[in-house]
């Protein structure tokens, strides 16, 4: 059969589709025909740039094949963004509504392009090399650390905020758009919850670009310790110690958080938790444990999951979140609120506070996206094509998952259990002043 004629069945087909769900957007294909036909030059479509993106997409129709024909630039969203494109979704069934599409046409699709050419490039299946594992290992840890976070630190600084805090922003007194101002509010915040004291010694698991660490230094006194297993972030977090001057006060330690030894008044873990594994929880607590001084105070700030009816159910894994685990967070895995919680108990600490922080990271993520987004040239040229349109989507996909609470983010103050006070103030007023 002659391409034209494969043409002609599929825009058939996608008319039967977009009848049936009764699409306010329509189809663009390679040959620049549209479905609807008289689709309005300034309405959103999708774009199906070759014929093979269609044949593959006919033959393995799942996410990771969206995904990468996305990524690899052959599967387009046009005149809309993401955002505008998951306001117009389908009403209701998507699943019911389909099964108003001929069968006879959707057969014959399938058949005649399972005869055509379907090697369309898939960049994010390409190998990466010690990745992906959950182990538990140093060497493990690094590989899977370097491959998202030592992309570039010129990419980073095109969409976060000045001092480049890579994790949820606070916004109050209301929901304004000062990512600056957002990212400052939130380590105070972190500082005030650890309450934290001139002269203690501070430890940052996982401290990104050493943000929170000269925070804490210079609005705190406190002698900090950033661990990190990036050597992209630990440079840069070095060369901001130097450039601020607090040397005598602050140090970052390229190393696992696991070989890290001393014992610290106060331990924070903001956003790095959700790298462990679940099999390697058990370490994780007892290593923050072991460094924790007896009451000392430890702040858990960690993405999550819903909890499901059982553990099983819970184990199955929608496919956006194996996506982005697959493709953008190898060897990343989330918990629920519950077994943070659980576990903190169960390892030594006791549990003071839980504050949800959600729609914070919803608005977060939304900001970076908006900011990559308005820097994607940049984007391009720093890491290329690829990689930007890979984070854009990241960003937008989960900025609408914790707009939909598929996921949500959670702080949880814990200290070192042991009998008596806790040493804490009877209230929290003080923290939203």
């Amino acid at each position: 059969m002659s391409k034209a004629a494969r043409l002609e069945i599929l825009r058939d087909l996608l008319s039967e589709a977009h009848r049936a769900l009764d699409l306010s957007f329509g189809f663009e294909l390679w040959d620049g025909s549209t479905i609807p036909a008289d689709l309005p030059s300034y309405a959103m479509r999708l774009v199906i740039r070759r014929e093979n993106v269609a044949a593959a997409l006919l033959r393995r129709p799942t996410l990771d094949t969206v995904i990468n024909a996305h990524v690899a630039g052959l599967l387009d969203l046009k005149n809309g963004t993401l955002f505008d494109l998951a306001d117009q979704r389908p009403r209701g069934k998507i699943g019911r509504r389909l099964k108003e599409v001929s069968k006879a046409k959707a057969l014959r699709a399938a058949y005649h392009f399972l005869r055509a050419p379907a090697d369309m490039p898939r960049p994010l299946d390409r190998p990466r090399e010690g990745t992906g594992a959950r182990d538990g290992k140093p060497s493990t840890n690094k590989a899977n650390i370097a491959y998202h976070y030592d992309v570039s630190n010129d990419f980073y600084r095109l969409f976060l905020d000045p001092k480049m805090v890579y994790t949820c922003a606070y916004f109050q007194p209301d929901w304004h758009d000062d990512l600056a101002r957002a990212q400052r509010d939130k380590l105070d915040m972190i500082c005030r919850k650890l309450r934290l004291k001139p002269g203690e010694r501070l430890l940052d698991i996982g401290c990104g670009w050493g943000a929170l660490i000269c925070h804490a230094a210079q609005h705190y006194g406190v002698k900090a310790t950033g661990v990190t297993l990036a050597e992209e972030q630990a440079a840069l977090a070095r060369e901001k110690i130097a450039r601020l001057g607090l040397q005598d006060r602050v140090e970052v330690v390229l190393k696992d958080f696991t070989q890290v030894e001393g014992e610290f008044d106060k331990i924070s873990s903001i956003g790095m938790f959700e790298h462990v594994g679940i099999a390697n929880h058990p370490t994780y607590f007892r290593t923050v444990h072991r460094l924790l001084r007896p009451r000392g105070l430890y702040l858990h700030h960690a993405i999550a999951r819903r909890a499901k009816r059982s553990k099983r159910a819970f184990g199955r894994l929608r496919p956006e979140a194996k996506a982005i685990m697959r493709y953008i967070f190898p060897g990343a895995q989330l918990d629920h609120l519950g077994m943070s919680v659980a576990n903190l108990e169960r390892y030594g600490f006791e549990v003071h506070d839980v504050e949800a922080w959600r729609e914070h990271y919803q608005r977060t993520t939304r900001l970076w996206w908006e900011n990559l987004s308005a820097n994607r040239a940049q984007a391009e040229a720093e890491v290329g094509p690829e990689t930007t349109r890979a984070w854009l989507l990241y960003l937008a996909g989960v900025s609408l998952g914790f707009e939909r609470g598929v996921i949500g983010v959670n702080q949880t103050l814990a200290s070192k259990r042991t009998r008596g006070p806790s040493g804490l103030p009877p209230s929290r007023a003080d923290l939203y002043r």
